[in-house]
């Protein structure tokens, strides 16, 4: 148990990114606490050394010297923090609080406006890895704030984080950057959904068309982590079809408010669109292959 005197964070969101930065941060020696509405969840943190774990943050609010968001969206971020019983209101003047959900640069800025109207110290901190390197205290962190909103965070980015990019002062820009990043990895997944799906249409077995491409040039993280879940037919989700219809609706916003055009983007965002609406929108998102007519899948019953 770290002494009474230790650096003090909550991680609300305990889904796999942020049980495994509250594992980290427990490792790394930080007076832990988590928030999640899954009890099961705050079980098995308390189980594995959290000084307190609930669906609230407020009965340790006042001891807190972080808070790590990550939550889905910007309207969870908001609900946590200035909604009913808000948390914005009950943390000490100088806390840090690290937003760390996927949103936009318009949301980021608006969130900070209202941390810093309580005299808390926003950081713009997206954060990309999965649950893996999460869970190893490696996940890679773009973050946008102010120098002393990274020091007041600096213990939990050195518990979760292998990779901080420090991109600047102005809130908003670690929001943008990892915009961008949800473009390359929702456009990644579509076209290997597409490339699978062709695949399985000339009959060429999944595993033997995996193994090719895994090992040849055409290969990216996101083709050998996602197109595995097609090969085993395991669709649990672990980043669900319904976060890209959200982060490249961003995606898509994004480029409309610049008057950029993204023609792979929004081909992507449509794929996965089409996959929620036809009711996978909770599955992986690997299962936007499900989507294609006309082929045979591993562990995916044809319709009679």
């Amino acid at each position: 148990m770290p002494p009474s005197n230790a650096y003090h964070v909550c991680v609300v969101g305990l889904g796999s990114m942020g049980m495994g930065a509250a594992r980290s941060c427990l490792a790394a020696g930080l007076h832990t606490y988590g928030v999640d509405l899954n009890p099961a969840a705050t079980s098995a943190l308390r189980e594995a050394g959290a000084a307190g774990a609930g669906t609230s943050a407020l009965p340790f609010a006042e001891t807190l010297d972080a808070v790590l968001l990550l939550v889905v969206n910007a309207a969870q971020c908001k609900a946590v923090l200035f909604g009913e019983d808000g948390l914005a209101a009950r943390l000490r003047p100088g806390a840090g609080v690290m937003v760390s959900a996927t949103i936009s640069a318009e949301d980021a800025r608006e969130i900070a406006a209202g941390l810093e109207a309580h005299g808390l110290l926003p950081l713009d901190a997206p954060v990309s890895g999965g649950a893996a390197k999460a869970a190893a205290g490696q996940m890679t962190v773009m973050a946008s704030g102010s120098p002393a909103a990274f020091d007041r965070l600096r213990p939990v980015l050195d518990a979760v984080a292998g990779k901080v990019y420090e991109i600047g002062a102005e809130i908003g820009l670690g929001a943008t950057v990892k915009i961008i990043h949800q473009l390359l990895a929702g456009v990644h997944i579509a076209a290997g959904a597409e490339a699978m799906a062709l695949a399985a249409r000339a009959g060429i077995p999944l595993g033997t068309m995996y193994e090719v491409v895994t090992n040849a040039a055409g290969n990216s993280w996101m083709f050998e982590n996602r197109m595995k879940h097609v090969v085993d037919g395991d669709y649990t989700a672990k980043s669900a079809v319904d976060i890209f219809v959200k982060d490249l609706g961003l995606v898509t916003k994004t480029g409309l408010a610049m008057n950029f055009p993204l023609p792979l983007a929004t081909t992507a965002y449509t794929m996965f669109a089409n996959a929620s609406n036809a009711g996978f929108g909770k599955e992986d998102d690997a299962a936007v292959i499900k989507t294609f007519a006309g082929i045979r899948l591993p562990g995916v019953k044809e319709e009679k």
